[in-house]
């Protein structure tokens, strides 16, 4: 299966507006955050199965990195999905200490008996097909630290199979400027629609080939935020930009 671009123009984001989009989606059109996960979630796994094992996942080993807020969410709806679907699924955790909603997508994943690691153990992960990072999204601050560094740099062994959720851990989405250390993935599926510094001509040899995945914003949002945003996704959840 091949992803296909975008029929109509897409429109790019600041940071501050998908800020405003995540506001907008909760308060006002009661689209919450496992629903947003779980549509993220969903079409990083097809992109997985499709980009990296070759349309069928069975019996190769998948690692996913997870950090504590909602990138480390959506990509544990993935690490479900894929074990689903027969992959050999290796959870590492950047920190014992989620935040709520993932929190709640962990405890499935514990209650399906797939491995879940701390982050110092990922030396012992057998070698990996496809590695899909989580760790940090749009709302960087400061260059990774700690376990979260540390997951970057052993995923930048394996930089070929890794595939980035919205933004490479590590890079600034506004502006596309990289950190000491940023993940440098073959693929990036962004959401919504793709941030400013995903654009950035620079910004290429760290995202990879650049993916966008529907998570059912409303046109009509995007028209408050002054942005005219066409059926993206008519024929595919997931199109490709580049």
């Amino acid at each position: 299966m091949s992803f296909p671009l975008p029929d109509t123009d897409v429109p790019s984001l600041t940071t501050a507006q998908m800020v405003e989009v995540d506001r907008l989606m909760v308060e006002e059109y009661v689209i919450d955050l496992p629903r947003m996960m779980e549509s993220a979630g969903r079409s990083a796994a097809a992109l997985v199965r499709e980009r990296f094992l070759g349309g069928d996942p069975r019996g190769k080993s998948v690692a996913v990195l997870a950090g504590p807020g909602g990138n480390g969410g959506g990509v544990l709806v993935a690490a479900r999905r894929l074990a689903n679907w027969g992959a050999d699924v290796s959870v590492i955790l950047a920190s014992p200490n989620l935040t709520p909603v993932p929190a709640h997508q962990l405890g499935i994943l514990r209650h399906m008996g797939v491995g879940v690691r701390a982050a110092d153990t990922v030396a012992d992960v057998p070698p990996p097909v496809a590695v899909l990072d989580g760790l940090i999204g749009y709302s960087l601050r400061g260059a990774p630290r700690g376990s979260a560094a540390d997951l970057i740099r052993w995923a930048n062994g394996r930089s070929e199979r890794v595939l980035a959720l919205d933004v490479p851990s590590g890079m600034d989405a506004g502006t596309g400027a990289v950190s000491d250390p940023t993940v440098r993935a073959a693929a990036t599926l962004t959401l919504a629609l793709p941030k400013h510094g995903l654009r950035e001509p620079a910004s290429a040899q760290w995202t990879g080939e650049l993916y966008l995945a529907d998570i059912s914003v409303p046109p009509g949002l995007y028209a408050r935020l002054g942005l005219d945003v066409g059926p993206i996704f008519a024929r595919s959840e997931v199109v490709r930009l580049t």
